[in-house]
């Protein structure tokens, strides 16, 4: 602490290069900060004087950050979201409410937390969920929440890391829909359901006799969509196990083939390890983790045909290893 007094001229240094860096403009920061672009050039300058490295490219139309000036920007950007969250907390606390901010897809909000949210309340009453919602691919930082739900291999040296089960993708549909289907599956006979971007044409890999692109099909941007027209009886969508766990145990969608898929990936919690770890996450984190597993271990007895347990097993197998 005692360095970072000797390198600043005062903790205004810190707001103002932040704002500065975030606004890509002196004046638009000195707008933000109630005062003239005058003051904001001055306190920079005395910033980048005192550490002794420019920290902006000044050019005619504003500022960008030089790579010095990257690396304190996000830093302190760090440190500001650590401040805010802590702020938030002190106040949830003395309000009687533990917080807790999930990073997750619309999909999995939808088709897996909402239908437990009674559950969850009763387990923690005190507990306010708040979401930070993600339409498509689950990429992103995880620095401004508590869990991340992601797909990756394991921790890194930002972030700790909750196995939760192997990326695992089958085809499914509607009870309904299979019904009035009957007879082995063709994809230029089916109605696929597809993500747009995110996610290609998988129909070959479920339809291995049939090479064919599908006649009709479905597109939509939001997986929650895809899944929900899935369960209306609209067609055969790609089913993200840990989206439609529930929804499969509770047979509202069954596998449309007895085909899975494996990515390599591994569906995780991630937390960043510059956040103070408090129980209460890692209480709603394993309580969440413990229902999906159950989730799946029904799914498994439902459907012996989908080999689901081997699957488990070699994705617990991969992850032991790499730890």
């Amino acid at each position: 602490m005692r360095k970072i007094r000797l390198a600043l001229p005062s903790m205004n240094g810190f707001f103002t290069f932040e704002a500065a860096a975030r606004c890509g403009s002196f004046a638009r920061a000195a707008g933000e900060l109630n005062v003239t672009p005058a003051a904001v050039s001055r306190m920079i300058g005395r910033l980048e004087d005192h550490i002794g490295t420019a920290l902006f490219n000044r050019l005619p139309g504003g500022v960008t950050l030089t790579e010095p000036g990257l690396i304190l920007y996000e830093a302190i950007s760090r440190g500001f979201s650590g401040i805010e969250h802590a702020l938030r907390e002190i106040e949830d606390r003395n309000a009687g409410v533990d917080t807790v901010t999930l990073s997750v897809s619309t999909g999995f909000t939808t088709h897996w937390i909402m239908p437990r949210m009674a559950e969850l309340k009763r387990t923690f009453p005190t507990v306010e969920l708040r979401f930070e919602l993600i339409m498509s691919a689950l990429t992103g930082p995880v620095t401004d929440v508590d869990l991340g739900m992601r797909f990756v291999n394991g921790p890194d040296e930002r972030h700790e890391a909750a196995y939760i089960m192997p990326e695992t993708l089958l085809p499914i549909c509607s009870r309904g829909y299979s019904e009035a289907h009957r007879g082995p599956m063709r994809s230029t006979e089916e109605t696929l359901i597809f993500l747009s971007e995110a996610q290609p044409n998988w129909s070959h890999l479920f339809f291995p006799e049939d090479s064919s692109s599908p006649v009709n099909s479905m597109i939509f941007s939001d997986y929650a969509i895809v899944v929900q027209a899935a369960m209306l009886g609209q067609g055969v969508a790609l089913g993200w196990m840990n989206v439609v766990c529930h929804w499969l145990r509770h047979r509202m969608l069954i596998p449309a083939s007895p085909r899975l898929m494996t990515t390599g990936r591994h569906c995780q919690f991630v937390q960043s390890r510059d956040k103070a770890a408090r129980p209460i996450v890692n209480e709603v984190r394993d309580w969440i983790i413990a229902r999906i597993q159950e989730d799946i271990a029904v799914v498994a007895d439902l459907h012996p045909q989908l080999g689901l347990d081997e699957v488990l097993e070699q994705g617990a197998r991969q992850v032991t290893s790499r730890s």
